[in-house]
């Protein structure tokens, strides 16, 4: 009886299961090739982000032969050199007398 279950289990062993990636399980989804169960579809689109990698652009920077630090020194020093102008510009004084009044909030509600 055990060299026939063993002769069972081989031969499931080498039968070869087919994959299937949740991004090929979604595309048979939605082209009608087969009915998924919103459970494979949450559990399809939980592992989508698992299985395929996300392209991204990566910029590649050339240093010219100079260091790292020396560049980064340049721009420290570009910027502290730069001037530029505030967008809201410098606020004028108030009095004291006008900062002790009370705030008086107009009133909006209808009635």
């Amino acid at each position: 009886m055990t060299d026939e279950l063993d002769a069972v289990l081989a031969r499931i062993d080498q039968q070869e299961e087919p994959t299937i990636t949740a991004l090929e399980l979604l595309q048979l989804g939605y082209r009608g090739k087969i009915k998924l169960t919103p459970l494979q579809v949450r559990c399809a689109e939980a592992a989508l982000p698992c299985e395929t990698p996300k392209l991204s652009a990566t910029a590649v920077a050339t240093m010219d032969g100079q260091s790292f630090a020396e560049a980064l020194e340049r721009a420290v020093e570009r910027s502290q050199q730069a001037t530029l102008p505030r967008l809201n510009g410098p606020t004028p004084e108030l009095p004291a007398s006008e900062l002790k009044k009370s705030f008086v909030r107009p009133n909006y509600r209808r009635v």
